[in-house]
């Protein structure tokens, strides 16, 4: 290989691995890549592997960009350098370990566990694979400092990743992300990576976790009269592969729920995740298998959660019989309306209750907040900031529920992450509730769209992978700063919000005001006519995202599906006219 085309930097990092202690069959690797394979080095090495929206998160391999032994060693190690000064005066520190279904998970799990209890860490390692928002509950109820989560969430299968939870049961948010970051920048040797565990210090659990965290999920029931009435209603749920293949069908049932069908070929624990090309409930493709047994059995509602179970999708009957797939925006709209609907009708609203959201999650949120008077918090893009409102408000006011358009969501705040076990109960209990009104979810969904207007998002993502696709989307985010659109899809941009700057402004006026927001990589414009677009680069993947809403007005039930066609029409013009492919 010509490793003239080659950054020196690259090549030095990679002579580092083969100068340094690690083992021998990563350095026949590291020889491989600079002999044969150029592209492969650069991607592998030209940066170390970095803290985004949700940790530490890179395709597995061999390189400071991979996800490895010693890249989840040394930050590891980090966190365990910035643990011991965060709590030196503690007794004890503690930290709760689980891990997916991913491949390597269980691997990577106990390399954590091994460097944090070699530096006198106590760690409580799961004995199976569990949900991710198990971990979340389970530092708090074990009274840890910290926790690791080890999975990619529903990235590709060549993807494994490392999400690091504080003491409040949240992911990592200012200052201690980048802090342990700049500790892991301190390691410049794998030498000073203890990986020599201590197994007096490492502790098995499972079970006893598994019962009050499902105690806790049945505990959120608001009509447990009324899913016994229907506790027949017909339910098919796959964990893709996943971590909820146990806990989520217990949930079900601790509520009541009877007829639970699950997708056998799915169940199957596998990093591989063999049915599909990708195990996001996201993609309509995901929820196939789910889908075909729905009418084999002819269920009422199909659900689907990713490998972590932190995320899930959800299909229903629309008036025709047929099953339609709805997005996280439209999930998040009848779970909250379901939510807010009986805290007021049994007088639970009290005037000091919230739900949150993310800056991109559907406005038709707001809507019902106010119409509900409960207040509404907008967060930067991920759970973290939702988790942060919860522990900044804790004592003060109530969390109710919150929700992101990326198909997360939360119900009460004994979890401080989106989670789908959660979620697939209460959404059971929503779909319960609608058919004892005589609807179906659908139903329920336009009788919101006109109550409150039709809002419809869409979501348009750009995938650039590498070094040079990072160029690229660096780019393009560039370009909408320094020459923004005057105009969209011949309507006329408003206001201006970028959040890396923190400014809002008006176009018309001039003026511009603080957003009220942490500084973060994202540029909103709004339109005259109502239109939101968002553009921002995804802090966990290749990728920059596009998030575009409309409004209608829904006057009559019966004209739902010439509106929808319309503001569907209208999504596919505004990402038309921002040529962004």
């Amino acid at each position: 290989m010509n490793q003239e085309n080659v950054d020196k930097s690259i090549l030095e990092r990679a002579q580092k691995w083969l100068d340094g202690n690690y083992d021998r069959d990563t350095k026949a690797t590291v020889r491989s890549y600079l002999v044969n394979d150029q592209t492969t080095l650069i991607d592998a090495f030209y940066k170390d592997l970095e803290f985004g929206t949700g940790g530490l998160r890179g395709i597995m391999g061999v390189g400071t960009n991979r996800m490895n032994k010693y890249t989840v060693g040394s930050a590891t190690q980090g966190l365990a350098n910035y643990l011991k000064k965060m709590f030196a005066g503690r007794d004890e520190i503690k930290a709760v370990i689980a891990y997916d279904s991913r491949n390597n998970s269980r691997y990577f799990s106990e390399v954590t566990a091994d460097v944090l209890s070699a530096n006198g860490i106590k760690v409580y390692l799961f004995d199976a694979l569990r949900p991710t928002p198990e971990l979340s509950f389970a530092i708090r109820h074990l009274g840890c400092q910290t926790g690791v989560m080890i999975t990619a969430s529903h990235n590709p299968k060549e993807y494994n990743g490392y999400k690091v939870y504080w003491e409040d049961g949240g992911q990592l948010i200012k200052p201690h992300d980048k802090n342990i970051i700049e500790e892991v920048k301190r390691i410049t040797d794998v030498n000073q990576i203890n990986f020599e565990g201590d197994k007096n210090k490492i502790e098995a659990i499972g079970e006893k976790i598994d019962k009050v965290y499902i105690d806790k999920v049945k505990s959120l029931t608001l009509n447990p009269d009324i899913i016994q009435k229907h506790k027949d209603l017909k339910i098919v749920y796959t964990p893709i592969h996943g971590t909820g293949v146990e806990l989520v069908p217990r949930a079900l049932k601790a509520l009541g729920f009877e007829q639970i069908y699950n997708v056998a070929e799915q169940d199957k624990v596998d990093g591989d995740f063999p049915t599909v090309h990708s195990p996001n409930p996201e993609e309509p493709a995901a929820l196939e298998m789910a889908l075909e047994k729905a009418r084999e059995v002819n269920a009422e509602l199909v659900m689907a959660t990713d490998p972590d179970t932190d995320r899930a999708g959800l299909a229903v009957k629309d008036h025709k019989g047929e099953y339609v797939l709805l997005n996280g925006n439209q999930t998040a709209t009848l779970l909250i309306y379901y939510v807010l609907g009986q805290y007021k009708e049994k007088d639970l609203l009290k005037g000091n209750e919230y739900i949150v959201k993310t800056i991109v999650t559907t406005e038709l949120l707001d809507e019902m907040a106010r119409d509900f008077g409960v207040e509404i918090f907008d967060v930067l893009t991920g759970f973290k900031y939702i988790a942060d409102v919860i522990k900044r408000h804790e004592g003060k006011k109530k969390f109710i529920a919150g929700g992101e358009e990326s198909y997360g969501f939360l119900v009460g705040d004994f979890v401080r992450d989106k989670d789908a076990v959660i979620y697939v109960a209460m959404m059971a209990e929503t779909a319960a509730w609608a058919a004892e009104q005589g609807k179906s979810l659908n139903d329920l969904l336009i009788d919101i769209y006109q109550q409150y207007g039709l809002y419809k998002e869409k979501l348009k993502s750009v995938v650039r992978y590498g070094k040079a696709g990072a160029e690229h989307i660096a780019k393009m985010m560039d370009e909408f700063r320094s020459q923004p659109p005057v105009s969209i899809n011949d309507s006329k941009v408003s206001t201006i919000i970028d959040y890396q700057k923190g400014t809002i402004h008006d176009i018309d006026s001039g003026e511009e005001e603080p957003t009220s927001l942490p500084k973060s990589n994202v540029i909103q414009f709004y339109t005259k006519c109502g239109s939101k677009i968002t553009a921002r680069p995804s802090g966990t993947e290749p990728k920059i995202k596009f998030y575009v809403g409309v409004k209608r007005i829904l006057k009559n039930k019966e004209d739902f599906e010439k509106i929808n066609a319309k503001a569907e029409e209208e999504l596919n013009k505004i990402i038309e006219a921002l040529d962004i492919e």
